[in-house]
């Protein structure tokens, strides 16, 4: 009685990924005062977006502790058997955390999409 040979392995994969837009990005490659000028503008813009959100942390947390000394009183109140500090610095600090996070991710992928456009614009 022959021996069979073992079934051929096959490969399973999933859907095809979607791919990104192909930018040309000579200008930038080859460092040419327009590729310089593009790459500073994308740094510039990021760099702010990145200020603006810190700015808001230091607005939103960075003011609780001048809150506090400004008006001691509510130092006393207590919500859900937890003082107000320790609930305000606790507890909302981090979904005030996660959206800021949340934000800054979102607007600096666009920030990059618009850049990839623009890219793919200037190269038609």
């Amino acid at each position: 009685m022959a021996e069979e040979p073992p079934p051929q392995r096959v490969r399973v994969t999933g859907p095809p990924r979607r791919r990104a837009p192909q930018t040309r990005t000579g200008d930038i490659d080859e460092q040419t005062q327009l590729g310089g000028v593009y790459l500073g503008s994308l740094l510039r813009e990021q760099l702010s977006l990145a200020l603006r959100i810190i700015a808001l942390l230091v607005i939103c947390i960075g003011s609780l502790p001048l809150v506090f000394h400004v008006a001691p009183g509510l130092t006393d109140v207590h919500l859900f058997g937890l003082p107000l500090p320790w609930l305000l610095l606790g507890v909302v600090v981090y979904p005030l955390l996660l959206l800021l996070g949340w934000r800054y991710v979102v607007r600096a992928e666009r920030n990059e999409r618009d850049f990839a456009d623009l890219l793919s614009e200037s190269d038609q």
